[in-house]
Protein backbone atom coordinates (compact mmCIF):
# COMPACT_ATOMS: atom_id res chain seq x y z
CA UNK A 1 0.00 0.00 0.00
CA UNK A 2 1.01 3.30 -0.50
CA UNK A 3 -0.26 6.64 0.16
CA UNK A 4 0.02 10.14 -1.42
CA UNK A 5 -0.82 13.10 0.19
CA UNK A 6 -0.77 16.34 -2.48
CA UNK A 7 -0.71 19.93 -1.01
CA UNK A 8 0.00 23.14 -3.09
CA UNK A 9 -2.85 24.12 -5.13
CA UNK A 10 -4.94 27.39 -5.24
CA UNK A 11 -5.72 30.14 -7.11
CA UNK A 12 -3.86 32.16 -9.46
CA UNK A 13 -3.38 34.76 -11.98
CA UNK A 14 -2.01 33.84 -15.93
CA UNK A 15 1.36 33.86 -15.43
CA UNK A 16 2.03 32.86 -11.76
CA UNK A 17 3.60 29.98 -10.20
CA UNK A 18 2.41 27.73 -8.04
CA UNK A 19 4.24 24.34 -6.54
CA UNK A 20 2.61 21.41 -5.95
CA UNK A 21 3.70 18.66 -3.49
CA UNK A 22 2.88 14.98 -3.13
CA UNK A 23 4.14 13.19 0.02
CA UNK A 24 4.64 8.90 -0.40
CA UNK A 25 3.87 6.95 2.82
CA UNK A 26 6.63 4.67 1.06
CA UNK A 27 10.17 5.46 -0.40
CA UNK A 28 9.39 7.04 -3.83
CA UNK A 29 12.39 5.51 -5.01
CA UNK A 30 10.50 2.37 -4.64
CA UNK A 31 8.08 3.44 -7.43
CA UNK A 32 8.37 2.10 -10.87
CA UNK A 33 7.20 5.63 -11.41
CA UNK A 34 5.64 8.33 -9.73
CA UNK A 35 4.13 12.16 -10.96
CA UNK A 36 1.54 14.12 -11.58
CA UNK A 37 -1.48 13.90 -13.75
CA UNK A 38 -4.51 16.40 -14.17
CA UNK A 39 -7.87 16.33 -15.04
CA UNK A 40 -10.10 19.36 -16.27
CA UNK A 41 -14.10 19.24 -15.66
CA UNK A 42 -15.59 17.14 -18.23
CA UNK A 43 -12.66 16.04 -19.67
CA UNK A 44 -9.88 13.10 -19.41
CA UNK A 45 -7.06 12.82 -16.65
CA UNK A 46 -3.90 13.33 -18.62
CA UNK A 47 -0.17 13.11 -18.23
CA UNK A 48 1.43 15.96 -16.81
CA UNK A 49 4.86 15.19 -15.45
CA UNK A 50 5.98 12.03 -14.36
CA UNK A 51 9.85 10.29 -13.42
CA UNK A 52 10.12 7.21 -15.05
CA UNK A 53 12.94 4.52 -14.08
CA UNK A 54 15.65 6.02 -12.86
CA UNK A 55 15.83 10.24 -12.91
CA UNK A 56 14.05 9.69 -17.02
CA UNK A 57 11.23 12.53 -16.92
CA UNK A 58 8.39 12.98 -18.95
CA UNK A 59 6.42 15.91 -19.84
CA UNK A 60 2.95 16.71 -21.90
CA UNK A 61 3.82 18.82 -24.75
CA UNK A 62 1.74 21.64 -23.34
CA UNK A 63 3.75 22.04 -19.97
CA UNK A 64 7.38 21.75 -21.48
CA UNK A 65 9.44 24.55 -20.24
CA UNK A 66 6.90 25.68 -18.01
CA UNK A 67 6.86 23.13 -15.39
CA UNK A 68 9.20 20.97 -13.65
CA UNK A 69 9.31 17.93 -11.76
CA UNK A 70 11.77 17.23 -8.94
CA UNK A 71 12.09 15.02 -6.06
CA UNK A 72 13.36 14.67 -2.37
CA UNK A 73 14.01 10.68 -1.70
CA UNK A 74 15.01 12.02 1.98
CA UNK A 75 11.46 13.55 2.68
CA UNK A 76 9.54 11.20 -0.13
CA UNK A 77 8.28 13.86 -1.69
CA UNK A 78 7.66 15.02 -5.37
CA UNK A 79 7.11 18.57 -6.44
CA UNK A 80 5.69 19.99 -9.47
CA UNK A 81 6.62 23.69 -10.01
CA UNK A 82 4.69 25.37 -11.77
CA UNK A 83 5.49 28.54 -13.77
CA UNK A 84 3.81 31.29 -16.38
CA UNK A 85 0.73 29.37 -15.48
CA UNK A 86 -2.26 29.34 -18.27
CA UNK A 87 -5.93 29.66 -17.82
CA UNK A 88 -5.68 25.98 -19.54
CA UNK A 89 -3.79 24.40 -16.61
CA UNK A 90 -6.90 25.00 -14.74
CA UNK A 91 -7.18 21.59 -13.56
CA UNK A 92 -7.65 18.92 -10.42
CA UNK A 93 -3.63 17.44 -10.64
CA UNK A 94 -3.61 14.20 -8.86
CA UNK A 95 -0.38 12.27 -7.92
CA UNK A 96 0.07 9.18 -8.77
CA UNK A 97 2.99 6.17 -8.31
CA UNK A 98 3.01 3.00 -9.89
CA UNK A 99 4.18 0.64 -7.19
CA UNK A 100 5.16 -3.16 -7.94
CA UNK A 101 2.44 -2.86 -11.29
CA UNK A 102 -0.34 -1.22 -8.69
CA UNK A 103 -1.22 2.25 -9.79
CA UNK A 104 -1.79 4.19 -6.55
CA UNK A 105 -3.43 8.13 -6.81
CA UNK A 106 -3.87 11.14 -4.32
CA UNK A 107 -6.74 13.19 -3.53
CA UNK A 108 -6.20 15.42 -6.08
CA UNK A 109 -5.59 19.57 -5.27
CA UNK A 110 -7.03 22.12 -7.50
CA UNK A 111 -5.61 24.43 -9.24
CA UNK A 112 -7.31 27.31 -10.59
CA UNK A 113 -5.52 29.91 -13.04
CA UNK A 114 -7.69 33.27 -13.54
CA UNK A 115 -7.46 35.50 -16.79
Amino acid sequence: QVQLVESGGGLVQAGGSLRLSCAASRSILSMNAMGWYRQAPEKQRDLVAVFTSGRNTNYADSVKGRFTISRDSVKNIVYLEMNSLKPEDTAVYYCNAVHFGVDYWGQGTQVTVSS
